[in-house]
């Protein structure tokens, strides 16, 4: 199985990225956004079920926005306002009973 995620970028604060996570396969219970920022430890952004339930981290709630297209197999992460502590690297995540698969990460940078 594998999770390709790609959109990452330089942005300035304020503005807007989307992020997309393609699987090589259909059939995830939940997928998740997690980033990291340097020095940090790794955090979780946004959730969502494949019955299309979401939940958010009280830092990105009303400013990011996850979505699925189950025909696609791919997730998304609508990013609006950034702000400079939103840059981290971003990865996705795909749970299908006991197992848990990653991406490989795109790099986001808020920066004027």
């Amino acid at each position: 199985v594998q999770l390709q995620a790609s959109g990452g970028g330089l942005v300035q604060p304020g503005g807007s990225l989307r992020l997309s996570c393609a699987a090589s396969r259909s059939g995830f219970e939940t997928m998740a956004w997690y980033r990291q920022a340097p020095g940090n430890q790794r955090e979780w952004v946004a959730r969502i079920t494949a019955g299309g339930s979401t939940d958010y981290a009280d830092s990105v709630r009303g400013r990011f926005t996850i979505s699925r297209d189950n025909a696609k197999n791919t997730l998304y992460l609508q990013m609006n306002s950034l702000k400079p502590n939103d840059t981290a690297t971003y990865y996705c995540n795909g749970v299908s009973g006991t197992a848990r698969y990653w991406g490989q990460g795109t790099l986001v940078t808020v920066s004027s």
